[in-house]
């Protein structure tokens, strides 16, 4: 589904002097189903691997293939609807807008791409999804009436309601305590096997990697797959 073949990613000064090698010759690909987690420390580039199957970010050199579609190819306008409608993201901080309720939330990536007739259906959909991690009598209160935890599961259930291709995650689970760590982990693995999508987990919690078919480490720029 996604292939990225010798992808480099370097930083430059305003002279154009490089200053910061990132990721150096990687290769590796993402299937349907497939679940795997990147580990490695503070500032190895994670997050900008992550950015980069994402389509957040372009590499240096090197292709990102998603889809059989090489994404250098494709325009602004392309990349964000590839964005909206294959890709479901997950961050450490749950980025809820505090001015809109729990399923305004939800539905918002679908809005743009859909009719009245079509956001009655998803908002059913949202319900449903809400309902299955437990925030059901939560619909209607906003962000900042929830729990940590509960604002991350809100954001699982925004990243699914495209019914993406991949659910890419940034430190999922680093800023809440252990219980709801454990619970957006299992979360995430959950419905990663139910909808059959691929799943891509950057994390510093060997509890959350583990979880995970395949564990990669990201060292010095080089991404080696672990045992």
């Amino acid at each position: 589904m996604i292939k990225l073949d010798k992808i480099s990613k370097h930083y430059q000064n305003a002279s154009g002097q490089l200053i910061h090698k990132v990721l150096n010759d990687i290769s590796f690909e993402i299937k349907k189903g497939d679940s795997l987690a990147i580990v490695g420390p503070s500032g190895c580039g994670k997050s900008t691997l992550l950015n980069l199957i994402g389509t957040l970010d372009l590499p240096t050199s090197g292709k990102i293939i998603f889809d059989s579609i090489e994404i250098s190819t494709l325009d602004d306008k392309k990349l964000s609807a590839l964005r909206n409608q294959k890709i479901g993201f997950v961050f450490q901080m749950h980025h809820l807008l505090p001015q809109l309720n729990v399923l305004e939330n939800v539905l918002l990536p679908a809005i743009a791409n859909s009719s009245k007739k079509q956001l009655k259906t998803i908002s059913e959909k949202a319900i449903q999804l809400l309902s299955e991690v437990g925030l059901e009598e939560h619909l209607s209160k906003f962000p900042g009436q929830l729990s940590g935890g509960e604002c991350q599961r809100v954001a699982v259930v925004r990243a699914l309601i495209n019914e993406p291709d991949i659910i890419l995650a940034d430190e999922p689970t680093g800023s809440l305590d252990h219980e709801s760590a454990e619970q957006i982990g299992n979360l995430l693995v959950d419905f990663q096997s139910k909808k059959n999508m691929a799943l891509v987990v950057v994390t510093h919690s060997l509890d959350l990697a583990n979880k995970m078919k395949t564990r990669y480490s990201l060292l010095n720029g080089q991404l080696n797959q672990l045992k």
